[in-house]
């Protein structure tokens, strides 16, 4: 690089580098001060409206370390809040200080909440900030192979009309996603069959097995060693796209269902009022945590796909699932106190 001897610069040029370099030290004040307002000495608290050991639970703390990475080594804590359909836990997100250190994870029972119960503490919407809608994971219609001799999606259907009001289908709970993919289906067949709920998606499982309810609808890292053993049947998958360790199993779109379309899906999201900033920085290290190797790897052993998305595509999405529950929740007659 050619230099200019000092000498030859001419002497105005002088109060215009210092009127410059008085410059940058202000623009390198204010963005240092922005950064180091990002970050925290504080852990990072990670609210979870279900219990140990639940999907997101494991999820959660599958990635807390690669997460603690990628936030220069802040520590992370995760605190189990479960009850009320994860409105409990939800609330106290929704309630804590917008400071980056206090967030948490939602799932679908997110936006089914607001259209089964009559009365709801806080807006899902209005009152939290999204951060990202980070993936989800499979659910497939299962039957018991002893009770039902159908081998899919049609001959489902076809094998419950046969005897309207004469079987029973099993979920999670009243107005938990399960429930609502399980009423996905019977409204897309056409067919009458009684819902059975349960204290949540083990018991199902084991009725189901047992035979005390010919089917249901669970996440498939929970069947996957009854579908191996032959224990339980499974017709198809209920999202739009197969899961990944059942790759030869058809979805119940595929087979004539196109209406039939839910997935399990988590999001982190943070309390209303979080400078943007703050969300930059969660952002960030949401989606450079669940790129981490082996975060990925837990990932697809859970049976869990990764897409994380924008805050402001979680935006949109959260209104889009709110609405197309709410319309499936007035159909089927669900409401919960």
């Amino acid at each position: 690089m050619n230099t200019i001897p000092l000498r030859r610069r001419p002497l105005l040029a002088l109060p215009a580098l210092s009127a410059i370099s008085t410059l940058a030290a202000a623009l390198a004040l204010t963005v240092g001060a922005s950064v180091a307002q990002a970050q925290s000495t504080a852990p990072l608290r990670i609210i979870l409206p279900v219990g140990p050991g639940s999907g997101v639970d494991v999820i959660a703390r599958s990635a807390q370390l690669a997460l603690s990475k990628a936030l220069g080594g802040q520590p992370v804590v995760i605190e189990n809040l479960p009850g009320a359909g994860g409105i409990t836990g939800t609330q106290a997100i929704v309630k804590a200080a917008p400071d980056g250190n206090t967030i948490g994870i939602v799932s679908n029972n997110h936006a089914v909440n607001p259209s089964v119960f009559k009365k709801m503490p806080y807006d899902g919407i209005a009152d939290l900030t999204p951060i990202s809608v980070v993936g989800g994971s499979h659910f497939v219609l299962v039957v018991n192979p002893a009770k039902v001799p159908a081998k899919n999606a049609k001959e489902l259907q076809a094998f419950l009309k046969a005897k309207p009001d004469g079987y029973n289908y099993g979920s999670s709970g009243n107005g938990t996603i399960i429930h609502l993919a399980g009423e996905m289906f019977v409204d897309a067949a056409g067919v009458q069959i009684r819902h059975i709920p349960y204290k949540g998606m083990g018991p199902m499982i084991s009725d189901v097995i047992g035979g005390q309810v010919e089917l249901g609808v669970a996440a498939v890292q929970a069947v996957q060693s009854h579908l191996k053993s032959g224990t339980l049947r499974a017709i198809g998958v209920m999202g739009k796209q197969r899961a990944a360790s059942l790759p030869d199993l058809p979805t119940i779109a595929e087979q004539g269902f196109p209406d039939v379309d839910v997935a399990g899906w988590f999001a982190f999201v943070a309390p209303k009022g979080l400078p943007p900033v703050q969300v930059k920085r969660l952002h960030e290290a949401v989606v450079a945590a669940f790129n981490d190797p082996e975060v990925k790897a837990a990932m697809l052993k859970q049976d869990n796909f990764i897409n994380p998305s924008t805050p402001e595509a979680a935006l949109q999405f959260f209104k889009t699932e709110q609405d197309r529950y709410a319309r499936l929740v007035k159909k089927a007659g669900i409401t919960l106190e």
